[in-house]
């Protein structure tokens, strides 16, 4: 049975769990989120979008449970919400769990998606014509991965593609270290170099 909170009990969940934690180092930052901040740290993409809706309330699982405790957890550490943005696509599920101290539901979907990273490509059938042109106009799908880095995928419009949420996770945890030698390297700008 998947749990689900309304967003006030999520921050109680957040509360209950942050409770042995020692106080942050930095006195700026709050011990215990409140729905502002919970709210905020979906805005800037460390919080996954609520499980489900009921009528117009948003629902949140364990998931989000695990992101807003290791949210907290790294900003106790010191670690400002920039350096955990920078951080975050790296994290996959197991690691969420253990800093967050959350028991996190593994599903077989999940499972087979992260095996899909690792598989090798199928052989490619003997080569045909290539396709005849349509007139069907390319739409873009654009994923964010870190701050400043979005992959875009091109396919045309009569394409029947959608992205999950699981699909999302997926295309960053496989992106993790390409977005990890992009900021290595440097390449990627800074929050507010974008436009000089």
């Amino acid at each position: 049975m998947q749990l689900s909170w309304t967003l006030p009990e999520l921050v109680v969940q957040v509360a209950e769990r942050i409770a042995a934690l020692p106080p942050p180092k930095n006195g700026q930052v709050r011990a215990v989120p409140d729905e502002r901040t919970v709210r905020y740290y979906g805005t800037i993409g460390l919080l996954d979008r609520p499980a489900a809706m009921r009528g117009r309330t948003a629902l949140y699982g364990a998931r989000h449970l695990a992101q807003v405790v290791a949210i907290k957890r790294l900003q106790s550490s010191g670690k400002s919400l920039s350096e955990i943005q920078t951080l975050w696509p790296t994290l996959d599920d197991p690691t969420l769990a253990r800093m967050s101290g959350v028991t996190l539901p593994t599903s077989a979907k999940r499972a087979a998606r992260k095996d899909f990273w690792k598989a090798s490509p199928s052989p490619s059938p003997s080569p045909s014509p290539p396709p005849a042109p349509t007139l069907s106009s390319p739409i873009e799908l654009r994923v964010q991965l870190a701050p400043n880095v979005t992959l875009t995928i091109a396919v045309t419009d009569d394409a029947a593609l959608a992205l999950s949420p699981a699909d999302v996770r997926a295309l960053r945890a496989a992106a993790a270290p390409l977005v990890t030698e992009l900021a290595n390297r440097r390449l990627t700008p800074h929050a507010g170099e974008e436009d000089l």
